[in-house]
């Protein structure tokens, strides 16, 4: 795609899949949006760069969008306009930069001009609303007073028979904390607004304060079910950074790792949508087998979760004959069993009556919003990086993607169903073809300041990671880190998947996007 006076280099980054940076003025900025838009592309991500030293430097604000070429990151620097930065506002073009916008605005002080929804969006009253942006300040953090909580001004329906239902931010059960605005009539849902930011734990400030060498920990603790996932992109933007050729037999491993984290990931949904349709049979036989398969990671890696298990360069652990052969044959048992549930998910006219034509989002809409991973396959957005953008091993192994086009529950669980088989294809075939060699290689940090970008598809779509490094003369220090979670945009879908439906479906719709509230809350 030809971007207007853009000067667009793939090749600028050393990395297996191809991204692309170039910086932009203000108009190029929006022209760049509208050309994305118009094309079909989608935005990843948007953020702050780097923060200057001093409140009053130039600052930055960074988008990263993909297309059918790839990925590009496009960088606006920043000058003070009577004391603020302003940037123009992307949210009419896409309307998933409207949150990303307002949490940069909070934490980097960086502003959407003409943006119409200007709340806090992580601040919920730990700090002054009129304190400046936090990364200018991290050494005041500890010494800031809680303010008096305020009503969120959640956006009213009005009419006869309207009325609010509340729900959160703690929830039943161990899950983390969230607050959905139902508006309602009756029992059908007319309007949710959600709340989120709860788990802002400062992540990204933490990233800047840690060796680039072993912040691989901490992106790996993003998101505790995607950790093989954010220690991969995460590792990718540092090994691009520093130019690392990564060992051919370390991309293969860290794949398996990858796939093994998917196949448990959606065990364990398919047993939890089962539950919340009152189909306990399937709470109890998938999360026997999620057991199963987290218990073997542990057998195997040492972790449950398989946690650290990707380092810079390559992986920390290697597989020996035994090892592979266990792996190999409890993908055999898990998999006939759950072929054995698909049948009887299939079949059961009680689970299919609550699925079908439940949270339904159509093609159109998915589009429009930019809904991704495997919530947007189910709605017939053909995206996922290993089939459009395969790096070693997914360029060798020909990764079958699952879709489908009606966007319900129905089809989200069949995609679920889908991508389980298909992973255990593909950990099969990687362990019987693992090549030889190393399976880590050296990770040289860069004398001069470098940029490092890291794409991959986790279970619930993709991650991106965008790392600034400073060279030698700063110590090789972290100068910004984002991480982006594929929940920021999908947790705007969800709240057009209810509208329609009834509140006592509300959970089984958000089961089965199961979006992560830590991914976003950085």
């Amino acid at each position: 795609m030809q971007i207007p006076d853009i000067d667009l280099e793939f090749a600028a980054f050393d990395t297996p899949v191809p991204v692309a940076f170039a910086q932009v003025n203000a108009a190029q900025w929006l022209e760049a949006a509208s050309a994305v838009r118009d094309e079909g592309g989608r935005l990843l991500a948007l953020w702050a760069g780097a923060a200057p030293e001093e409140p009053s430097a130039s600052g930055c604000i960074c988008a990263a969008y993909v297309t059918l070429e790839g990925t590009f990151w496009l960088a606006l620097p920043l000058t003070p306009l009577n004391g603020q930065w302003l940037y123009p506002d992307l949210s009419d073009l896409f309307p998933a930069a409207t949150r990303m916008q307002r949490a940069a605005a909070e934490m980097s002080g960086v502003h959407a001009q003409g943006a119409h929804d200007t709340r806090a969006w992580l601040n919920h009253g730990a700090w002054p609303a009129d304190h400046p942006p936090l990364q200018h300040n991290p050494e005041q953090w500890p010494q800031l007073a809680p303010t008096a909580l305020v009503n969120y001004p959640f956006v009213r329906v009005e009419g006869d028979g309207v009325h609010e239902i509340p729900v959160g931010p703690v929830h039943a059960g161990i899950i983390e904390p969230g607050h959905f605005r139902f508006s309602v009539v009756g029992e059908k849902v007319l309007r949710l607004e959600q709340r989120l930011g709860y788990t802002h734990k400062g992540i990204e400030l933490r990233m800047t304060q840690l060796p680039p060498l072993q912040a691989v920990r901490l992106a790996g603790r993003v998101s505790g079910d995607s950790t093989v996932a954010y220690a991969w992109a995460y590792c990718m933007a540092l090994e691009s950074a520093c130019h690392t050729t990564l060992p051919e037999r370390a991309a293969w491993l860290r794949a398996v790792l990858l796939e093994r984290e998917r196949v448990a990931a959606h065990l364990g949904d398919l047993g939890a949508l089962g539950n919340d349709a009152a189909f306990a049979f399937g709470l109890a036989q998938f999360s026997r087998l999620r057991e199963d398969w987290v218990r073997g990671s542990q057998a195997v890696y040492g972790h449950r979760l398989m946690m650290d298990g990707i380092v810079p360069g390559g992986v920390k652990q290697n597989l020996d004959r035994h090892q592979k052969d266990r792996l190999i044959q409890l993908c055999d048992e898990v998999e006939k069993e759950v072929r054995t549930l698909h049948h009887i998910y299939e079949s059961h006219a009680g689970l299919q009556d609550r699925f079908m034509t439940t949270g339904r989002v159509r093609p159109e809409l998915a589009s429009r919003l930019g809904l991704t991973g495997l919530a947007g396959r189910a709605s017939s957005q053909l995206w996922d990086l290993r089939c459009d953008h395969p790096f070693t091993p997914y360029s060798e192994l020909a990764v079958k993607m699952a879709t489908h086009h009606n966007g319900d529950v129905a089809a989200r669980v069949l995609v679920r169903f889908d991508e389980i088989f298909e992973s255990m294809r593909l950990i099969r075939q990687m362990l019987d073809g693992l090549p030889g060699g190393d399976i880590v290689g050296p990770v040289s940090l860069p004398q001069d300041d470098a940029r490092g970008a890291g794409w991959v598809e986790g279970w619930r779509g993709e991650l991106f990671v965008a790392l600034e490094l400073a060279g030698a003369a700063q110590n090789h220090r972290i100068l910004r880190c984002h991480l982006h979670d594929p929940s920021w945009q999908n947790w705007l879908v969800l709240e057009h998947a209810i509208m329609g439906n009834i509140v006592p479906d509300f959970p089984l719709i958000n089961k089965s996007f199961n979006l992560s509230y830590s991914g976003q809350d950085l």
